[in-house]
């Protein structure tokens, strides 16, 4: 289950934007309001310790996934330029209500991984984190070898997820696991 004191990274800064301290957003949340509707938000810089900051006001960016956002406070190009590659969390209690079959990607980690091998569910990894800067991709750790391996989170990879069970299944294409 979900920690709630825990952070969700939802968008990253990758720019600025204009003269008037706005920032360009690439979204890495399904939920388009946390860069539209005015409020607190946090930044995080690397590794450091997050911190307040109020949203003014955002838009969408038209036929792309990124969103030009306004932070009070930030008011000219330079300091917009600071934020660059800031991290926007929230916390995860924050997380919205979903539908029944639906989860947060951050309720992956520690579920077991499964791989049918001659036509029998084995258990051969863990989810140890999430790669979702560029895309959405497992981080498993085999229990083989301890290897860690990335996997693409596709319907076609990834068929099965059982949150209520704690599993998924995966089904790789020759030589995914080896990599």
């Amino acid at each position: 289950m979900i920690n709630k004191n825990e952070w969700l990274t939802v968008g990253l800064i990758t720019s600025c934007h204009g003269i008037n301290g706005q920032v360009k957003v690439k979204s890495l949340s399904d939920f388009e309001e946390r860069f539209l509707k005015p409020g607190i938000r946090w930044l995080q810089k690397e590794n450091e310790t997050p911190s307040k900051i109020e949203l003014v006001s955002g838009f969408k960016q038209p036929g792309k996934s990124t969103f030009i956002v306004k932070f009070e406070g930030i008011n000219t190009r330079n300091h917009a330029e600071q934020l660059k590659k800031f991290k926007i969390l929230v916390k995860t209690d924050k997380l919205p209500n979903l539908k029944k079959e639906e989860f947060h990607l951050l309720e992956l980690i520690n579920l077991e991984v499964k791989n049918l091998e001659n036509n029998e569910l084995k258990i051969i990894g863990k989810v140890i984190n999430l790669e979702n800067e560029k895309n959405n991709l497992l981080v498993v750790e085999l229990f083989k070898d301890q290897k860690k391996v990335l996997i693409p989170f596709v319907k076609e990879i990834v068929p099965l997820v059982d949150i209520k069970n704690n599993f998924l299944i995966i089904n790789p294409p020759n030589g995914l696991l080896e990599l």
